[in-house]
């Protein structure tokens, strides 16, 4: 098991990006898991399935890491993930909940495709 929770998620999400879905579930995801994406009923299992899906469709997933923060149980990570190296891609927040056994519990993702132009000089990231 990582260290902190914010090593944690880190590890789950590059883990995962990477194809290395069932290992990121098992180091990672708690009894309790549940999580708050649309696409998928609410349970491990589903996302899991969708997890492994995207990964075969796209093997060249790219999932770069900008920052992490940690609050308690808490952690957010913002990355910018591409499904193959010449996309665009999108910034992506993850936020993870961990129980005091520092398994993950609850799971959110909120993304924002990257635009070709912006008016923004600062950039996404």
């Amino acid at each position: 098991m990582a260290r902190s929770h914010k090593q944690a998620a880190v590890d789950f999400l590059e883990l995962a990006a990477s194809g290395k879905v069932d290992e990121a579930h098992r180091r990672y995801v708690g009894p309790e898991f549940r999580h708050h994406n649309p696409f998928f009923p609410g349970d491990a299992r589903s996302l899991m399935r969708g997890m492994h899906e995207n990964a075969l469709a796209n093997p060249g997933k790219v999932c770069e890491v900008k920052m992490a923060l940690e609050e308690a149980d808490r952690v957010a990570v913002l990355s910018h993930v591409r499904q193959h190296p010449d996309d665009r891609g999108a910034a992506v927040v993850h936020i993870f909940r961990f129980d005091d056994d520092g398994r993950i519990v609850e799971f959110w993702d909120v993304a924002q495709p990257l635009p070709a132009q912006s008016a923004n000089d600062n950039g996404m990231f």
